[in-house]
């Protein structure tokens, strides 16, 4: 699914504190769809605050009036946050694909509007059960068991 803009704001945005901070006017394109995000920095807004992005650790560096100014982000809230995208974003493509499917194949099989029972997934003996999180041993994913376990 595509989303298109609607149109494009201008905005000053402002990153740092009282004492060292540093603002600029960014333009945002403006998209009727709902997502994880409000808003979304990318080269432009880099280049206009020479910012400098560390992927690794989720930080961006930019030059402010009193040296350096670092924003910081989150792991848990990035996962949190591109979760909750992942979701709603497969809800939105999977309803419009299934609407589409149902609207090209009920002329040709009527009896498709029945519901299907799904086989059950069977592991083999050749897999095996590792934990994903040695926080929370409950969290287990089932892996070839010639791989290993790191």
């Amino acid at each position: 699914m595509k989303a298109y803009p609607v149109g494009n704001i201008n905005l000053p945005v402002t990153f740092g504190n009282k004492t060292n901070f540093r603002t600029e006017t960014l333009t945002f394109e403006v998209v009727d769809w709902k997502g994880a995000y409000h808003a979304i920095l990318g080269r432009p807004a880099y280049a206009k605050f020479m910012a400098v992005p560390n992927y690794t650790y989720p930080k961006l560096k930019l030059p402010g009036q009193s040296g350096v100014i670092t924003v910081s982000g989150s792991f848990k809230k990035a996962y949190v946050s591109s979760r909750e995208y992942y979701d709603l974003a497969t809800t939105a493509a999977n309803s419009a694909e299934l609407g589409q499917f149902h609207a090209t194949t009920a002329e040709c099989r009527p009896d498709l509007g029945k519901p299907i029972q799904a086989p059950a997934f069977v592991s083999t003996d050749e897999t095996k059960s590792v934990a994903v999180d040695d926080a929370d041993p409950t969290k287990m994913v089932r892996v070839g068991s010639q791989l290993s376990t790191k």
